[in-house]
């Protein structure tokens, strides 16, 4: 896992407690693209949170957002994301056990 990466979970973890989460580095993928040429990554990230609950789908992504603050356009040029309210998740893979 790059650095960048690693930050991102990071932050990620600490701000929403995820009950699971998933991110890959898609840089690689996009080497030669113009916004690649600036430095900053692409990444996919996967994240099922409590503090998603009841919150549309754009202010999920928004808290997202807000969370990784400066690292957005610089070292994270493009970030795909797949937020999910826990009870969402709960829905579809079944609770999840402590």
């Amino acid at each position: 896992m790059t650095q960048t990466a690693a930050r991102i979970e990071s932050i990620l973890r600490a701000k929403f407690d995820p009950v699971h989460f998933a991110i890959v580095d898609e840089t690689a993928r996009h080497a030669g693209h113009l916004g690649a040429a600036s430095g900053g990554g692409h990444y996919h990230v996967v994240i099922v949170s409590d503090a998603f609950e009841g919150r549309s789908r754009l202010e999920q992504h928004r808290m997202v957002h807000r969370a990784l603050g400066e690292m957005m356009g610089r070292q994270i040029h493009a970030l795909g994301l797949r937020t999910i309210p826990t009870s969402e998740w709960d829905r579809e893979t079944g609770p999840i056990k402590p």
